[in-house]
């Protein structure tokens, strides 16, 4: 009798708040599109089996006044307090890049700058739209295409838009392949797309690699405070790689690590994905404004390479859309520039010059989510 009239509750509630079947149906799209469409798997899938799961008309994995859910408590445990899953998170990404092609060619260093561009200019949109100022300041970090900077950034500025925002950051990186090229063709020429830049990478000694992530650390820690704990995980992450004397170490971040923390991650931040506070017109808008932020972020890189390209003679010259590839979403970006690439001119070999500005941009990405939270501090003060 219990049990049937919990059912009954159940079903009375569902009929009072139709937005949770609404919500279901949006986790059934983030599953489609992961499981159809492999549109990052790894987290769009437990976010789409979360956002279901929270939105269940019962207390469940959410709780209630006398108990805490599983959900809760993981959000509360790995994001809320402590911000533990994105941070570790970082480890199992530093372990996974190599900056030997950036550091041969250390010009790319600038293009990981560059393409953070549409962050702060979604930052004066989004305010311009009347969002508050935190909110704005966590919408536009969505143009980085870095899922775990935008989850830690809208969380340390209590941002109510967050499910929004992390559906927003891994979503577009998943479109990565769609996206990108549309923005770069939008102003780039062919003539700029067909430029050939050979690659006579430098030789990088196992000395420098192994200061390279100290040496950002310091710097990082002394330009932009705020972004220590981004940049330092993803630092020693990269330096537990390059050190040669942990190799299972490194393959425990880049493996176990990684994928662990990403289910988790995934699940717990469907917790801002129930219903009364994800379905609203701000979410919608929260989306549009994430992608203006991705595809200016790609036109801020490309067109700070058509600037160089003025000053630089034609023996030097930058192909543009290697800027595009500033952007943290490592490597799937590298990887569309090399294939736009290939599509113009099938001689044509872009790839390295990509990957270097693409590991630029996963620094970049943390740099400015930091400086984000800098700035915060000052104008939220």
């Amino acid at each position: 009798m219990n049990e049937f009239s919990f059912l009954v509750d159940g079903i009375q509630t569902m009929a009072d708040n139709p937005k949770m079947l609404v919500m279901w149906a949006v986790g059934a799209l983030l599953m489609w599109l992961a499981i159809e469409k492999d549109f990052e798997p790894a987290l769009l899938l437990p976010m789409g089996f979360g956002a279901i799961l929270v939105n269940l008309p019962l207390p469940g994995v959410i709780g209630d006044e006398q108990t805490e859910g599983i959900v809760t408590w993981l959000f509360n445990v790995g994001i809320a307090t402590s911000e533990a899953f994105p941070l570790l998170l970082f480890v199992g990404i530093g372990a996974m890049i190599d900056f030997g092609p950036l550091l041969s060619n250390p010009r790319m260093l600038l293009f990981g700058g560059a393409a953070q561009f549409g962050i702060f200019l979604t930052v004066v949109l989004a305010v311009l739209l009347g969002f508050p100022l935190k909110d704005a300041m966590s919408i536009g970090v969505i143009g980085a295409a870095d899922g775990p900077t935008s989850i830690l950034v809208s969380q340390q500025l209590q941002s109510e838009y967050m499910g929004a925002i992390a559906v927003a950051a891994y979503s577009y990186m998943a479109l990565v392949p769609i996206i990108q090229p549309l923005a770069i063709k939008a102003v780039t020429s062919k003539k700029e797309r067909m430029i050939r830049m050979p690659y006579n990478p430098k030789s990088v000694t196992k000395t420098t690699k192994i200061l390279f992530p100290v040496i950002v650390t310091l710097i990082a820690g002394m330009i932009a405070p705020d972004s220590v704990a981004l940049v330092g995980f993803l630092m020693f992450g990269n330096l537990i790689r390059e050190s040669g004397r942990l190799e299972s170490l490194s393959q425990t971040a880049q493996g176990p690590l990684a994928n662990l923390i990403t289910i988790f991650l995934g699940i717990t931040i469907a917790f801002t994905m129930q219903a009364d506070r994800f379905l609203n017109w701000g979410t919608l808008i929260v989306m549009a404004l994430g992608l203006f932020a991705f595809v200016f972020d790609t036109i801020g890189g490309v067109v700070f390479a058509k600037i160089l390209n003025i000053f630089l003679p034609k023996e030097k010259k930058i192909n543009p859309m290697v800027g595009g590839a500033g952007i943290s979403a490592f490597p799937m970006s590298a990887r569309v520039i090399q294939k736009m690439a290939l599509k113009e001119d099938n001689q044509n070999h872009l790839l390295m010059h990509a990957v270097g500005a693409n590991v630029a941009g996963q620094i970049g990405s943390v740099v400015a989510g930091g400086i984000i939270l800098s700035l915060a501090k000052v104008f939220l003060a």
